[in-house]
């Protein structure tokens, strides 16, 4: 493993994650509907555990906004990291490791909402798993493709 495959799966991370956040706010767009409050919840909750003080109310108000979305890209990122890591720095068929990326930070991210407690996907409706499901499987095919994109050709 070089430090060349673990920088390539940074860059992966950040293309697949800016890819997710696009989906995302196309989805918001075209549905008329209101951002979702998880990430800024989820980095509340962490921030309780973790004994990190925000500040007054508006300012951990706006600090869990920014923690969310930072989150966001370090799952994003470390994900492609490990990614690189399982795969010894090699390029990987895409559309198996755009399940294993997106499927793999879905997994992650949705299992970290559940144990917050703040979500149950048993009480989501077809839409809401096709909400989350597309945008994880566009960071995945991004990431992937990405990741790719920067392997010397074998």
């Amino acid at each position: 493993m070089k430090a060349t495959d673990l920088t390539d799966g940074l860059i992966a991370g950040a293309v697949g994650t800016t890819a997710l956040n696009i989906a995302t706010y196309l989805d918001m767009t075209a549905r008329a509907r209101p951002a979702s409050r998880t990430p800024e919840q989820s980095a509340g909750k962490l921030a309780d555990v973790t004994h990190l003080p925000l500040g007054s109310p508006t300012q951990a108000a706006n600090r869990r906004s920014g923690l969310g979305a930072l989150m966001g890209y370090a799952v994003g990122t470390a994900s492609t990291v490990g990614f690189a890591l399982l795969t010894r720095g090699r390029r990987q068929p895409v559309l198996r490791a755009a399940a294993l990326l997106g499927g793999g930070v879905m997994t992650l991210t949705d299992g970290s909402l559940t144990l917050f407690g703040l979500t149950d996907p048993r009480t989501w409706r077809r839409v809401d798993w096709l909400a989350d499901l597309v945008p994880h499987l566009i960071f995945g095919l991004t990431a992937a493709a990405t990741w790719n994109r920067l392997r010397p050709p074998t």
